[in-house]
């Protein structure tokens, strides 16, 4: 295994929300609940914004426009917005590139380092990334200092509660090497509309919910994460639009544990969610 250095940010608290799965267009896609979550957003007023996909349910230009519209209203300068399978159906990805811009993208803000990667391919709901992209993945991710993180849609790691697994990351093995050796501390995901924490050698996966959908499995509800970036800490809270909010990753990175909100709300004698 080989060595890494331990990645922090150095002063002031990094805020990042992370939204997914909208599915703009479907049957199932609730307008009141994403201008809830922009709202919500804009008063958590975090320095990034991160889209991990499905934006729509078709690709259709239409349901990209919705989208666009909505995402337009939150007031945050930096965001890193990518395609999912739904936006790469009937060619979506043209679309998305007109009113988005580039599928694969970079940001990068003082001590955080987001690269955006489009694990999408067109009209299948299996994911892929490809060995002619994992050399650009290692240069961009190896020549920065700081916090490490990758966002696409399908997850790389199976989710509980979503029966047989299917359309994850084909080649997911080779790129979950790619991340421990490019020193990468967080990955953020979505594509099953269920919300889930993994932690694997130094790397910790966060899947998000669907926060504009009632296309929901079991009794999850429609929520997204908040992720707080403070020197070496990082703290998830899980915020469901209109009702409060979880916190379900409290670690130290070099140190990590995976905690869920009972253990936290005990741990940090924590007495509200507010």
């Amino acid at each position: 295994m080989p060595s890494r250095k331990r990645s922090q940010i150095e002063d002031e608290t990094v805020t990042i929300a992370h939204i997914s799965d909208l599915h703009a267009g479907s049957s199932y896609f609730i307008p009141n609940l994403l201008s809830q979550t922009v709202e919500e957003i804009n008063r958590i007023n975090p320095q990034v914004v991160v889209v991990t996909g499905d934006l729509t349910d078709g690709g259709f230009r239409q349901e990209y426009k919705t989208a666009k519209t909505f995402l337009d209203m939150i007031k945050c300068e930096n965001k890193v917005i990518i395609p999912g399978n739904h936006d790469s159906r009937n060619v979506g990805y043209i679309h998305f590139e007109e009113l988005f811009g580039l599928r694969n993208n970079i940001l990068k803000i003082p001590g955080v380092t987001i690269v955006g990667l489009d694990s999408s391919e067109p009209d299948l709901d299996n994911g892929r990334i490809g060995r002619e992209r994992y050399r650009w993945l290692e240069e961009h991710f190896s020549s920065t200092d700081g916090i490490k993180i990758l966002a696409l849609h399908h997850h790389l790691l199976p989710v509980p509660g979503t029966g047989r697994e299917r359309n994850m990351v084909y080649d997911a093995g080779d790129m979950l090497q790619v991340l421990v050796q490019a020193g990468v501390d967080l990955v953020l995901s979505g594509h099953k509309h269920v919300p889930h924490v993994w932690q694997l050698e130094d790397l910790v996966f966060v899947t998000a919910g669907t926060t504009a959908s009632m296309r929901l499995r079991g009794k999850t509800k429609p929520c997204y994460n908040v992720i707080m970036l403070e020197k070496r800490r990082m703290r998830i809270y899980r915020k469901y639009p209109f009702a409060g909010q979880d916190l379900i990753v409290d670690l130290v990175l070099g140190e990590k544990r995976q905690c869920k909100w009972d253990r936290v709300k005990t741990e940090l004698g924590v007495t509200s969610d507010k």
